[in-house]
């Protein structure tokens, strides 16, 4: 007899004493065909609990035989408890384990057929079907005889069930009369899992878009071979996340393609919605064909060689009716990847029952509404584990990463994309499909676009919640920040429809200066870049203001198709807070407006937005409170008692060495104070119309059609030429490029003129708006600020000999973290934005940002 064990599950011996089931074990164990782990035996738990090997209750006085056997039956409840929380242990992690007891009833099998159901593995049983005669002369050779009584009565017991195990829901059930006559194999491998090997290129929903699926796979790199099978010349294969078939035009064709290229190892594919009903279709079940499933049906009527259909029908069917519920793709034996159809729950992984299976079909959901489409809820709120998760089923404009899981179908049979994701690069690639093969029909990509405005899940958010970035890969934002960030934007911001950017924080130098009278110099920034290997910089005058989002429309009803009213925009600070009165910020979009429309800005950049990151200045715009409560009230003071103090000092002073030296200090502390007060005042000035006001753009962040990450700096910089031109509410910022020393010396040379003077100082970054060293992102800007400024920042006296060796030890690691998150965040957000993704999915990155904040740093960095 040959036995076939799963890779996992439950695996229950069932037979009386002495009928050979823990002698069968061991051998199997000698063989090396199992380990000594995965035995569950009755006995043995009995000894782990008790500390007693046996108890015999036989050949005793009654009132002594009934006390054993009840502390026997108490035992044994307890043994079998711990018994079962292992083996429900043992099943949860998805391993084999063998249990080793008579399990002559049916109550007691029927539990461990409930274990197999509740943790979705399979149950076998192996009956160990030998004759009495046999188990009672066995028993007397046992040194713990259980007793003639006693094997009689189990063995009518077991002839009496035997007949009823095969009836009992067992996944297979062996009898066993001779264990030597006996051949075990078992799966050492999970048949579920696929090592990655070469590289696996996975591919979303197809649905019969035949032509679309061969230009993905030759833009992926595969090459038609002699045979018609599309080769990977380095070895990668294709997997496909279900429905290949049903409402594009060529659903035969596609499941064919498939049906040859699984048939000869070089591709994979895994069960989904349709593909079930067609299988079920195929093998002559009642299935009523709607929803684009009748059109596969049609592709069988219009099928030329009728002598083959059947033949292919029978193909078609075992291959579909075989497709497993999901892959785990693994690196070196070791999962990292779920690709499944519709969606699957962590405990699934790496199991297979129909519960899952159905799971995996059409994901969570709940009824149908009034269209007859399913209700879907969202499984992904409820993803733990580190391990990817790659899916389909439910249309989205772009790849839809969340929570470690990504929807790559992109609707290419409603007129949107075919995606493939590459693995292990991690690297979309798609292409466009040629038509809306479903004209129209419950398109929904349609949908989600009516829908992009709906109020995000909160759910989603309170609790941390991680945001998958493109640059910077996971960026975990714990609960502590998100309620309290949460809090904030409820109450305080500008509605999250038009809150779809917040700037990075920006780190000063990461080494501070090593000049003896300097706490910041650009030498340590452009040192910093040249480390990373960037050898183009661009340095740009800071301007002292506050930092503005101006998310700007073409016109009203534009504002209308982006933030759900009439509006031709929003202006924000970096909190998100509104930063000007609405009659202030109606005026000035207003005169924007105006100037753009005059310049055909919006026509001939074929755009319905702008969106652009900048400093709007004087300082007192949004600093009014906090300079005449702080700094104003700072400096008068402390020019007043210094000067008082220095004129005492020196009316006294005289001769005396030490009250000159006195004196001296005093004059310098009082010098001090004016700089102070000379420094906040140059950002300062009254403002009485809006023509005072000064907006400085430095970044184009992006137009409705398109983001300007792969535009240089300098390129930023003359569009901002190019607006100072348009309006006189935009200023032009000064900015140089550093190619080479001699423009290093130079860009000094002017940092020090301009600081001396009382400007902030400048900003340093490399030409690219985003760069990398060796893979990683870099600091994408820093602040140089000048000696002056910095009095304003780290106080008045923040140059005395004492003060600055302190500041020296600064430490900006976390600041430099911060900024690097940061900016991921805001890049994704956009590029969300311009995918017109929901709002949910930008307000994550913006909400990521904020919270981001809430983590505390040194606010003088």
């Amino acid at each position: 007899m040959e036995i076939v064990l799963p890779y996992a599950g439950i695996v229950l011996l069932v037979g009386p004493s002495n009928s050979g089931k823990s002698t069968f074990l061991k051998q199997l164990i000698d063989k090396g065909q199992i380990l000594p782990s995965e035995i569950i035996s009755s006995d043995e738990f009995r000894v782990r609990v008790s500390n007693l090997e046996f108890i015999d209750w036989a050949h005793r006085w009654k009132d002594v035989s009934e006390s054993l056997y009840n502390d026997y039956q108490r035992i044994s409840a307890e043994a079998f408890s711990l018994m079962e929380a292992t083996i429900e242990a043992r099943c949860r992690l998805n391993k084999l384990t063998f249990v080793d007891a008579t399990h002559l009833y049916p109550d007691d099998r029927k539990r461990y057929i409930e274990f197999g159901k509740k943790h979705h593995v399979p149950v076998v049983t192996l009956v160990l079907d030998v004759n009495q005669d046999v188990l009672l002369e066995r028993d007397k050779k046992r040194e713990n005889p259980r007793g003639t009584k006693r094997i009689k009565q189990q063995y009518q017991v077991f002839k009496r069930e035997k007949r009823f195990i095969k009836k009992e829901g067992y996944l297979e059930t062996y009898f066993i009369s001779d264990t030597n006559e006996t051949e075990v194999s078992r799966r050492n491998s999970n048949p579920l899992y696929l090592e990655i090997e070469n590289g696996i290129d996975i591919i979303g929903d197809i649905h019969g878009c035949y032509d679309e699926m061969i230009q993905l796979l030759e833009q992926l790199g595969y090459e038609k071979n002699a045979e018609e099978l599309y080769v990977h010349p380095e070895g990668r294969k294709f997997l496909s996340l279900g429905d290949i078939m049903s409402r594009g035009p060529e659903s035969l064709k596609t499941m064919s393609f498939f049906l040859h290229h699984v048939n000869e190892n070089l591709a994979y594919m895994i069960d989904s919605n349709h593909g079930w009903k067609i299988a079920r279709w195929l093998d002559g079940k009642n299935v009523t064909l709607a929803h684009g499933d009748e059109l596969v049906a049609e592709d069988f009527k219009q099928y030329k060689d009728k002598e083959k259909i059947e033949q292919l029908k029978h193909e078609l069917k075992t291959f579909l009716l075989k497709a497993p519920s999901h892959y785990v793709l693994t690196k070196q034996g070791i999962p990292t990847l779920v690709c499944t159809h519709a969606g699957i729950k962590d405990e699934f992984i790496g199991k297979q029952s129909d519960d899952i299976s159905d799971f995996c079909r059409y994901g969570d959901h709940e009824g149908v509404n009034e269209t007859g489409r399913p209700i879907r809820k969202d499984w992904t709120i409820h993803h733990k584990t580190s391990t990817l998760i790659v899916w389909g089923h439910d249309p989205k404009p772009k790849p839809l990463v969340i929570n470690n899981t990504i929807n790559i179908d992109q609707g290419v049979v409603f007129g949107g994309e075919l995606t493939a994701f590459r693995y292990p690069e991690k690297e979309f690639v798609a292409v466009q499909a040629k038509k809306d093969y479903y004209e129209g029909l419950n398109n929904p990509l349609m949908e989600l676009k009516k829908k992009r405005l709906n109020p995000p899940n909160i759910a989603k958010f309170i609790g941390g919640f991680t945001v998958s970035t493109n640059e910077l890969g996971q960026i975990k934002i714990p609960k502590e920040y998100a309620l309290s960030t949460i809090d904030s934007v409820s109450h305080y911001t500008v509605p999250i429809e038009g809150l779809v950017y917040i700037p990075p924080t920006m780190s000063p130098t990461p080494a501070v200066s090593a000049l003896k009278n300097y706490l910041e110099h650009p030498k340590e920034a452009i040192d910093y870049y040249r480390s990373m290997g960037v050898e183009r910089m661009v340095a740009e005058k800071k301007h002292m203001g506050s930092r503005g989002i101006l998310f700007l429309f073409k016109d009203s009803e534009v504002g209308r198709k982006y933030v759900g009213r009439e509006t031709l925009g929003v202006i924000y600070t970096r909190t998100g807070r509104r930063f000007f009165d609405m009659a202030t910020e109606g005026e000035i979009l207003s005169r924007i407006n105006e100037s753009l429309t005059a310049n055909d800005y919006f026509n001939k950049h074929n755009t319905e937005f702008l969106l652009m990151d900048a400093e709007i200045m004087p300082w007192n715009l949004k600093a009014k409170e906090l300079i005449s409560s702080q700094y104003a009230h700072v400096a008068e003071n402390a020019i007043l008692d210094r000067g008082l103090l220095k004129d005492k000092i020196e009316s006294a002073a005289g001769s005396n060495v030490d009250l000159a030296k006195w004196l001296k200090e005093y004059e310098d502390k009082l010098a001090n104070a004016r700089v102070f007060k000379d420094v906040f005042q140059k950002y300062c000035w009254e403002i009485n119309e809006i023509d005072q006001i000064q907006i400085a753009p430095f970044h184009i962040l992006a137009h409705s059609h398109e983001t300007f990450f792969n535009k240089p700096h300098t390129w930023h910089m003359e569009m901002n030429k190019a607006f100072s031109l348009m309006d006189r509410l935009f200023v032009e910022t000064e900015y140089m490029v550093i190619n080479d020393r001699a423009d290093e010396e130079e860009v000094i040379q002017w940092w020090g003129e301009i600081t001396s003077d009382g400007h902030e100082g400048i900003v340093i970054k490399p030409e690219t708006f985003i760069s990398k060293y060796k893979g990683r992102l870099i600091q994408p800007a820093i602040k140089v600020r000048g000696r002056k400024y910095l009095h304003i920042i780290y106080g008045m006296d923040y140059l005395e000999p004492e003060n600055l060796t302190r500041l020296k030890k600064r430490n900006v690691g976390k600041k430099q973290k911060h900024a690097l998150k940061e900016f991921a965040l805001g890049i994704e957000g956009i590029q969300r934005l311009i995918n017109g993704e929901s709002i949910e999915r930008v307000h994550e990155c913006v909400l990521g940002t904020l919270a981001m904040e809430s983590d505390p740093v040194d606010p003088r960095l």
